[in-house]
């Protein structure tokens, strides 16, 4: 991180409108539940409680879990940045996903309901998910997979996958999940990374229609990664593929010969033990393996997704992001499967074959809790409102965000055509890095478009200026977190030094990369990367802010706004806009257009440079990839694309 970044960030956007929760959903909460175990009533209370007792909430949240051998020490900080939690404890997380229910009426409930690009669907019960993972685990073991092992899986969203990763964890393998519309490079780069012995796939799969030939790009990615010895074959689409001898076998041929009864012992794993790395993109050219153990990631995952989406026994939760990402892992795999909860897994994309399939997704399985993307949000309202209102979406009971920071007319809108105008938005805040949700509303509190409201219990998090100190209500800054949690990521995979300026960028605190404000109620809103602010004469301003002004634009769908040198400002504003349909671009929108962000936000903001266009460069997992939009458009360097979409 360049040192010329660490200047205050301006707070361009104001937000006054606010939604309280219902006394209903206050009082049915599970958090409130855990609230008055403490003798709490209200959340500022409790968090404040949480602040300087941090060490009992997560011992409690801890012993929720099952634990082979119980930790001798919650939290132990004496080499920094690096530290450990519940030291001395054993665990395995696929135990806690799966075994400890099969004792339970949990086992006969459904896990997932899975619909597939063509419209098929399947569904596992806890119990189904249970023996397809022990035959899978054994199978492993007959490839030799073990303990400490890695194991690259690139497959598509099918149930299949979901086996693969709990089978690898359960036998105290590390899994690194690779999104499966990665080209051959990505894959290899992943591999070798890694040093993966051997990698899961299947035959190929539909993606919106399209044909991935995965496979195919299986044998082109080993072609250069020797450590790899076997590659697994799942048969999902029936594809006519090449078997290299001694290599390669199909799942179907190996599980022939295993049991329906078998049985496989989760390892005990020390709390410390690698569960994954996942690799995210950096903007060097090499991805960033970071590092997720079994307990501390088991404890985070488990305590966000019961306490931000208040999952019940009887929701129909739907996490629509990819396996391949830390969403997928965190909110698709492990936080439901702890909580008992049934889930949804999706195969294909929103658009196809029409721009209404989430709502029929969600009208078909009667979803009551979604998490999804504003991107993914921003993209459907270019359709307009015609698309939802002819699906019945009356089962929902609470909806979510991940990703980039959500404009308050996204929020408004998604609150309004997919939330009934009534329904809980919980934006959440949190990064590949750690490893679950740090800051978002829980249903209890009150909630303000465009911001992730406060942090969740324990998570100090604070915006500072350049030399950490807090920067006060009102004015920009960096986001920070001063105290580590049990999530949290434990190094990078192989390059400790790059772990380290996490912590050193902000002499000793975590500093997350974004720039942030703390307004008057105490709302923390989220304006974009620091590498995406913008300085113009003077002013750094968020991407975010400048992006949200002219999506309340009723013709504007979806904004990038970069920087550019400017011999006078320093940098100007330059907008690429992408239109909803039944809207043209044209002279006289691009001044209207202009004009809106004149008297919304102020002269300040206003874009110098305006082009329209039909798509913008995003990451796979739907987010403004605005670093590549500069580098093009300034003709430097673009860094790693090895997350970008097409």
């Amino acid at each position: 991180m360049s040192g010329n970044l660490f200047e205050d960030t301006d707070s361009i956007l104001s937000e006054e409108r606010i939604f309280p929760p219902t006394s209903e959903m206050v009082a049915q909460a599970n958090i409130t539940a855990y609230m008055e175990s403490k003798g709490f009533s209200d959340y500022d209370s409790f968090y404040k409680w949480s602040l300087e007792n941090r060490f009992e909430f997560w011992d409690d949240m801890a012993k929720k879990l099952h634990w082979f051998e119980p930790w001798t020490n919650t939290f132990e900080w004496t080499n920094k940045p690096f530290f450990k939690w519940f030291t001395g404890g054993k665990l395995n997380i696929v135990y806690n996903c799966l075994d400890r229910h099969i004792q339970t009426p949990t086992r006969h409930k459904v896990a997932f309901h899975w619909e597939g690009d063509d419209g098929q669907t399947r569904s596992l019960t806890y119990e189904q998910l249970y023996i397809l993972t022990n035959r899978f685990a054994r199978g492993l073991q007959q490839l030799g997979v073990k303990k400490g092992d890695r194991v690259a899986i690139y497959m598509p969203a099918i149930l299949e996958q979901i086996v693969a990763v709990l089978a690898v964890a359960r036998l105290g393998a590390v899994h690194t999940v690779v999104f499966g519309g990665f080209a051959a490079n990505s894959l290899r780069d992943r591999i070798i990374d890694a040093e993966a012995k051997v990698v899961i796939t299947a035959d190929g799969n539909y993606r919106g229609g399209k044909l991935i030939q995965l496979k195919k790009i299986t044998d082109e990615a080993v072609l250069e990664t020797p450590t790899i010895e076997k590659v697994l074959v799942v048969k999902h689409l029936g594809l006519d593929i090449s078997l290299q001898e001694g290599r390669d076998v199909y799942w179907h041929d190996l599980a022939a010969d295993i049991p329906e009864d078998t049985f496989v012992p989760c390892e005990p794993m020390d709390s410390e033990d690698l569960l994954f790395i996942l690799y995210t993109s950096g903007s060097t050219g090499k991805p960033k393996g970071v590092v997720h153990v079994h307990g501390g990631y088991a404890v985070g995952a488990a305590t966000t997704t019961n306490f931000v989406f208040d999952l019940k026994d009887e929701d129909i939760y739907w996490c629509t992001a990819d396996v391949g990402w830390v969403t997928g892992h965190s909110y698709i795999i492990y936080g439901p499967l702890m909580n008992g909860a049934t889930s949804v897994l999706f195969e294909g994309v929103p658009s196809y074959p029409n721009p209404d399939r989430w709502w029929s997704v969600i009208e078909k399985f009667k979803v009551t809790v979604l998490y999804t993307s504003p991107t993914g949000i921003r993209g459907l309202m270019r359709f307009g409102e015609e698309w939802p209102a002819k699906h019945d979406l009356s089962s929902l009971r609470l909806l979510g965000s991940v990703g980039e920071p959500i404009n308050p007319e996204a929020w408004i809108w998604y609150r309004h055509n997919i939330g009934r105008d009534e329904l809980p938005i919980m934006d959440t805040w949190w990064q590949t890095e750690t490893g679950s949700i740090l800051i978002s509303p829980t249903i209890i509190q009150p909630l303000k478009p465009g911001s992730a409201t406060r942090p969740l219990p324990t998570i100090e998090a604070d915006v500072v200026d350049k030399n950490g100190q807090s920067v006060g209500l009102g004015k920009g800054g960096f986001l920070i977190v001063r105290h580590p949690w049990p999530s949290q990521m434990r190094t990078i995979y192989g390059d400790p030094a790059r772990y380290i300026t996490y912590w050193e960028t902000l002499p000793d605190v975590y500093f997350a990369g974004d720039a942030a404000t703390i307004d008057q109620e105490g709302f923390i809103r989220v304006q974009g990367r620091v590498d995406d602010v913008i300085k113009v004469s003077g002013h750094r301003l968020g991407s975010m802010e400048i992006e949200s002004s002219l999506v309340s634009h009723p013709a504007v769908a979806e904004v990038a706004a970069i920087g550019k040198p400017d011999p006078v400002k320093g940098e100007h504003v330059k907008v690429f806009v992408i239109l909803k349909n039944g809207f043209e671009p044209s002279p006289e929108l691009e001044k209207e257009l202009k004009l809106h962000v004149r008297t919304s936000v102020g002269a300040l903001a206003v874009p110098d440079e305006l082009e329209f266009t039909p798509s913008l460069p995003k990451t796979r997992s739907g987010k403004i990839m605005r670093r590549v939009i500069r580098a093009k458009e300034l003709g430097e360097p673009i860094g790693d694309t090895s997350t970008l979409d097409g």
